[in-house]
């Protein structure tokens, strides 16, 4: 057997209602782990071994006595810095943020709460989120597990860390552009982007949402399970709908008749690199001799879409950073300062032009999937890049240029995960994308799980360790 803090939810489960197991052994286990790599990680934040240890106490009564919460219930979990949790400040990655406790829990941390999933830390993020990396004003500068001086990505980006470094089995990240799935892919681990609406979140916004981030399919379905249940602060939520979650058993078989399309260029960005496109190919040739028809497609976006987006978002943060005093304002990522001063002389009018893309950009994301079952495609052209950059190309000006095909899907509402399918040549985790239909979450997740299943034992390598003390 793996060592406890390596144990997916499924197993801890499993022997918890078995009584193989206490709820307060796998949490110990979980926090002797963390000390040995976080001092290298920079994953945690409000970090609390001591409540963490008293919630598992509370679990391992409930589980003695019949009356556990749920099948994650004493389960360890983070949570994401920017999702509220109640008591604790949200500071959202940057220093220019007044730290005031959360007078309550957000919808994703209520739920798991509600779950009676043991919550051992908030993860951290980059100034406000903006950055597929781990570097913030506010947080230390977080790493990657398989090799320290690369970027976890973001904006999840301890949530990314702790996934594959083993800081138990359950995280939750937030995504508007690819900020789940970008880290999942770079870390190695599961990482879905739900369909908008599918997880109550608060505050909502337009693309965002609230997902899952662990080392399995089936740990991921488990989560969703808690995660969809309603919330009526969030007025964008989708009605309630109880989907068989844990219904993952599409049978090889099961493949034979789906067409699956295969997208391998964005259409703007960076070009993936050939180690992502073959293992992306690699992935899609497996699918296909389990019965799928694989068929490719052509790009659906242009620079032109994209750059609109990014002007609206840059706009929008100048917003947010010029009503800021001086003196927060100046404590902002210089990087994110830069990106956003071109709001300061954006017009109405290009302003307006910039927010439509939004919607051109969903309906041609819609319409290229129509013909197809489910898509497939890399989450990002390259696998990682240096821990301290901002971005894969460490420029304002091309800040944008790794989300290619992550973006669509938010402004879509399509559901989308990344899977680890592969190592690139210098050992680092390679993720594939699964894009379904709206709101066809539980079908992403069969599609994801069957891949599981046929992905080769030898794809994928041991999880990294932390370094020797």
């Amino acid at each position: 057997m793996p060592d406890l803090h390596d144990w997916t939810a499924a197993e801890l489960s499993r022997a918890y209602a078995a009584r193989r197991l206490s709820p307060v052994e796998a949490t110990r286990a979980v926090i002797a782990h963390i000390a040995r790599w976080e001092p290298s990680l920079h994953a945690l934040y409000a970090y609390d071994p001591e409540r963490a240890l008293a919630a598992a106490r509370a679990s391992e009564a409930r589980w003695q006595r019949g009356a556990a919460l749920s099948p994650l219930d004493g389960v360890p979990v983070t949570i994401k810095e920017n999702i509220a949790t109640r008591g604790t400040p949200v500071p959202v990655g940057t220093a220019a943020t007044e730290l005031v406790p959360a007078p309550e829990d957000a919808p994703p941390a209520a739920r798991l709460a509600e779950a009676g999933c043991v919550l051992l830390a908030k993860t951290t993020m980059p100034d406000y989120g903006m950055l597929s990396s781990g570097l913030s004003t506010f947080h230390a500068l977080a790493r990657n597990p398989w090799d320290l001086t690369k970027n976890p990505g973001g904006s999840s980006a301890g949530a990314g860390a702790a996934a594959a470094a083993g800081y138990g089995p359950l995280h939750v990240g937030t995504d508007i552009g690819g900020s789940v799935r970008l880290p999942a892919a770079w870390c190695g681990v599961v990482g879905l982007k739900p369909s908008n609406g599918r997880v109550p979140i608060k505050p909502p916004y337009i693309g965002r949402v609230a997902g899952p981030m662990t080392r399995t399919v089936t740990d991921t379905a488990l989560m969703m399970a808690a995660l969809s249940r309603p919330d009526w602060r969030d007025a964008t939520s989708l009605p309630h709908q109880p989907l068989p979650w844990l219904d993952l058993t599409r049978k090889v078989m099961g493949l034979r008749g789906l067409k699956i399309g295969l997208l391998l260029d964005a259409g703007w960005g960076l070009a993936p690199s050939a180690d992502i496109t073959r293992a992306v190919r690699a992935a899609a040739d497996l699918l296909e001799r389990a019965g799928a028809t694989i068929v490719p497609m052509k790009p659906f976006t242009t620079r032109a879409v994209a750059e609109g987006i990014n002007l609206f978002w840059r706009v929008r943060s100048w917003v947010d950073i010029a009503a800021l005093p001086p003196a927060r304002r100046d404590k902002v990522l210089p990087y994110i300062r830069e990106w956003a001063a071109i709001g300061e002389r954006i017009g109405t009018a290009e302003l307006f032009q910039g927010f439509s893309q939004i919607a051109v950009l969903r309906d041609a994301a819609v319409a290229a999937c129509q013909p197809f079952d489910f898509v497939l495609s890399p989450v990002a052209p390259v696998s990682t890049y240096p821990a301290e950059w901002a971005s894969p190309t460490n420029d304002p000006n091309t800040t944008m240029d790794h989300i290619g095909f992550t973006l669509p899907f938010n402004m879509s509402e399509q559901p989308a995960v990344s899977v680890p399918c592969a190592h690139d040549s210098a050992g680092l985790p390679i993720g594939l994308q699964i894009i379904g239909r709206r709101h066809d979450d539980l079908g992403v997740l069969r599609l994801a799980r069957a891949f599981e299943m046929l992905r080769p034992a030898d794809a994928l390598r041991p999880w990294p360790k932390p370094p020797a003390a």
